[in-house]
């Protein structure tokens, strides 16, 4: 099928486009190659993908309106996958109209683009982080999430809540991806585990925070991009299943995670074993924004598609650190 990939030069969205190329599968990749974190980084990995095999790149900007008008009329896209975003929870204290343009105004030029050319199935990244303060743990999809603690989780909301009206009003299949803590080779360098391998490998001292007593699901990201593939094949029912729609079944949620959360010291552990280097820490108190731990109930992605993701801590870091001095040469 041809697919749009949003965010191709991103971490998820290069790991995404590439196993969609090698399905054999016609993919069209944009980015706006934005500053946020290292250009370089994402120049190298879409050096990768030029190599594969049925993708070709546009830098384009989600926010551009006319210009992702011009996409959608021109390309006709039969599968939309929607990874662009601006991300980071911290940044967002001091950057708030950036995530207003890229994760408000961005995604409804994805929405309609969608709706006015007949896309067959949107599927897009929400966050953990929409879970917020809840104290129910496990987070699930059915749980309620109206308590966002930074402006980066309240726009996943709201993409997910502009979701569900678009897929009501317009019978717009859409699926959203809460992902939980994603990991592994070509990650993003604002995330804990890219910060603390480099910082680890350089001898300089990590930042632990709230003495260490957080933990997250972190996930792999062959799990993550296994699981956006197979909802692929998954597109929620729509007008010729009117006993679903009834029940408002035009918009699906699904976590992503490991569903096996990890105190954050042991993750630095794992790094600490794949390094051969102990980390000098820092222990800081919790910064804004910030919650306490992150836990997925992935039963509904296991019933949906069969697949729950299953790749150990510490064969994802490992495979991590190989990649980090590979790449960086140290």
């Amino acid at each position: 099928m041809k697919f749009l990939v949003t965010g191709a030069a991103g971490f998820i969205g290069f790991h995404t486009a590439m196993r969609l190329c090698r399905l054999g599968h016609e993919v069209l990749g944009i980015d706006n190659l934005n500053d946020y974190y290292s250009v370089d980084l994402k120049l190298a990995r879409l050096a990768r993908l030029q190599d594969a095999p049925g993708f070709s790149f546009r830098k384009l900007d989600i926010a551009d309106r006319d210009a992702m008008r011009a996409l959608f009329d021109e390309q006709r896209f039969e599968r939309v996958i929607h990874l662009a975003a601006q991300a980071g929870v911290r940044y967002s204290l001091d950057n708030p109209h950036v995530y207003a343009d890229s994760n408000l105004s961005g995604f409804v030029n994805v929405l309609e683009g969608c709706r006015q050319t007949n896309v067959g199935h949107l599927a897009y990244a929400s966050s953990s982080s929409v879970y917020g303060t809840n104290a129910k743990v496990p987070f699930a999809v059915e749980d309620a999430v109206d308590n966002p603690i930074s402006l980066y989780a309240a726009t996943k909301r709201a993409n997910e809540l502009m979701a569900h009206t678009y897929a009501h009003l317009y019978r717009l299949p859409t699926t959203g991806l809460r992902f939980f803590t994603v990991y592994g080779p070509w990650g993003r360098p604002d995330m804990a585990p890219f910060k603390f391998t480099k910082a680890i490998l350089e001898g300089q001292p990590i930042d632990i925070y709230n003495g260490g007593e957080m933990s997250r699901d972190f996930t792999y990201i062959d799990d993550v991009v296994e699981g956006i593939v197979r909802i692929q094949d998954c597109p929620p029912p729509y007008a010729n299943e009117p006993e679903e729609l009834r029940r408002g079944a035009t918009d699906r949620l699904f976590n992503i995670g490991l569903g096996s959360p990890v105190r954050l010291l042991d993750f630095v552990a794992c790094i600490e074993s794949a390094t051969g280097v102990e980390a000098i820490k820092q222990m800081k108190p919790m910064q804004p924004g910030d919650v306490l731990q992150t836990w997925a109930d992935v039963g509904a992605l296991a019933s949906r598609t069969g697949f729950r993701p299953a790749t150990p801590l510490h064969e994802g870091v490992a495979r991590f650190v190989d990649w980090y001095r590979t790449f960086y040469g140290v």
